[in-house]
């Protein structure tokens, strides 16, 4: 990313989080990453560190959000239309994997540092924040409690996804994509059951509705 002659701490952040995340293999998470990245970009060091004043988990969460613009552009909304909600939501989560697949050292110490009890919360704000935007992306619609099961199911697949492929020494990462395949299955089988036990239920009688119609006969 291209910084313009007088940038604004948003964008010194977003051009300065991939730069960070290539030397976080090596200095992880630290001043020393940030400042080898600001000078790589031609960024004054005390300006950089003020684009990211909560430190390393602002880092990561910079970087994060980058991998979700590039996964949101990797496949826009005319390719994803000819898809099928599977077929999506896999796609999806296969090219966000594909660009933290070369920063797995890196990975590995941002998801570390993240299970700290300290960073838990951000950590899972992270994960909702990153299926949120996938099922956005797939089209979902919903705004009812399908709407945070759908989040919160995708978050721990992702999540659990994640975990494999920093370990995933397979070729081309076959191990982790078998798993995600697996997973992806099991949020499909999940999602059908779940339509048939509404469906069940929706035809039963309402105790709600009797009482009411108990206390307010019609005219």
């Amino acid at each position: 990313m291209v910084l313009p002659p007088d940038p604004t701490l948003d964008e010194i952040r977003a051009a300065l989080a991939p730069a960070i995340a290539a030397n976080a293999g090596f200095d992880g998470w630290s001043d020393a990453a940030l400042i080898l990245a600001a000078q790589a970009e031609g960024v004054d060091t005390d300006v950089a560190r003020l684009a990211f004043p909560g430190g390393a988990i602002d880092m990561i969460d910079a970087w994060f959000a980058g991998v979700d613009a590039a996964m949101l552009a990797a496949l826009p909304p005319e390719k994803l239309a000819t898809m099928k909600i599977r077929e999506k939501i896999t796609a999806l989560v296969e090219a966000r994997l594909a660009l933290l697949a070369p920063r797995r050292e890196s990975l590995r110490r941002a998801l570390a540092m993240l299970a700290m009890p300290t960073n838990l919360v951000r950590a899972a704000r992270l994960g909702w924040r990153a299926a949120d935007l996938m099922w956005h992306a797939a089209g979902d619609t919903a705004t009812d409690y399908n709407h945070y099961s759908k989040r919160t199911i995708l978050a721990g697949v992702y999540g659990a996804t994640v975990t494999v492929l920093v370990n995933d020494e397979s070729e081309g990462h076959a191990e982790t994509s078998a798993f995600l395949a697996r997973r992806i299955e099991g949020i499909m089988r999940f999602e059908k059951t779940k339509a048939q036990l509404i469906g069940r239920t929706s035809h039963r009688p309402s105790l709600t509705r009797f009482i009411s119609r108990l206390r307010y006969p019609a005219s």
